[in-house]
This record gives structure tokens, sequence and C-alpha cells, in this order.
């Protein structure tokens, strides 16, 4: 069973490394052509599998590294940084869409038909022809996806005429 893992596991964390790693490369050099974001992010999935599973086919060789001071410096290190990475504050770099997202969200909805080079009345129509009910303009995006059961981001993706990626 082994040898039969490693035919495969080996060579699915190393192509999907190389993906994630030149995707990962674009994405820090703020390149967002074609579907650099979402490949990026659905193989990492592909990756954390083949990783899990090549640990699994050489479990032998893998626990040995626990033996040997560098091996351990850079898993604990690794840990560390992750461990930092999902926990610390985000301070001054948050991402500056996730900021504008939500300032979009929480705008009256003729206040984000303005800044979409919209009509509200136009838009409040839109809207409704995609079967969601919209009160008044002086909702906002938050009240109105609220009212029909939706992400603040599928009534933001129908303004701005963009397939939702969910919120």
């Amino acid at each position: 069973m082994s040898t039969s893992m490693k035919a495969w596991a080996t060579p699915l964390a190393t192509a999907t490394f190389v993906i994630l790693a030149v995707t990962g490369s674009l994405m820090f050099f703020k390149v967002e052509a074609g579907i650099i974001k979402p490949v990026h992010e659905w193989l990492s999935w592909a990756m954390t599998a083949g990783v899990v599973l090549h640990i699994i086919a050489n479990w032998k060789s893998f626990t040995g590294y626990f033996s040997r001071k560098p091996a351990l410096s850079i898993i604990g290190t690794g840990i560390v940084v992750t461990l930092i990475t999902v926990f610390a504050p985000a301070g001054d770099h948050q991402n500056p869409r996730m900021n504008m997202t939500k300032a979009l969200a929480s705008a009256k909805l003729e206040t984000v038909a303005e800044v979409a080079g919209q009509n509200s009345a136009t838009l409040i129509e839109k809207l409704g022809s995609k079967g969601m009910k919209v009160g008044q303009a002086s909702m906002s995006v938050r009240e109105i996806a609220k009212q029909n059961n939706i992400k603040d981001m599928e009534v933001l993706a129908l303004i701005f005429d963009q397939p939702s990626k969910g919120q």
C-alpha cells in the first residue's frame, strides 16, 4: 500500500507545490490576471491532501526527523509562524478590499448605486428582476441581504455584475 501511495502522493504534492509557488508569487506581486486567485485557493486543498498522503507513505522517514535538532527547529518554526499568521491581529496590514467591501455593505443602496455608476431606481429594478425584495433606496446593502436571506457579497455581486464568491 505504501509503495503505490508513494507513486502518486509525491507527484501530487510536487505538482501542486509548483502551481501554488507560481500563483502565490504572482499574487504577492499583485498580478491578478485570469484565474490565479481561485486556482491558488482551491489547489491548496490538493496540496494539503498530497502532503498528508506523502507523510503517511513515508511515515518511518518522517518520524526520524523528530530526533534531529535542525529538523525539529524547522518544523517548530513552521508551527510558530502558522500560529502567528492565524492568531495575530492584522494591524495596519489589513486587506483594503475587505474594508471597502464592508463599507459598501453598510452603505445605503443609493450611495452604492452612485459608486457603481447606476441609478438607484434602475438598481432596485435590477435586483428585483433577480428575485430580491428591496423596500427603498435608503436601505443598506446589508439590510437588503438580510431581508432576502443571502450574503452581502451576493447583493454586491449583482450590483457590480460579478459572480458571487461568498462572503
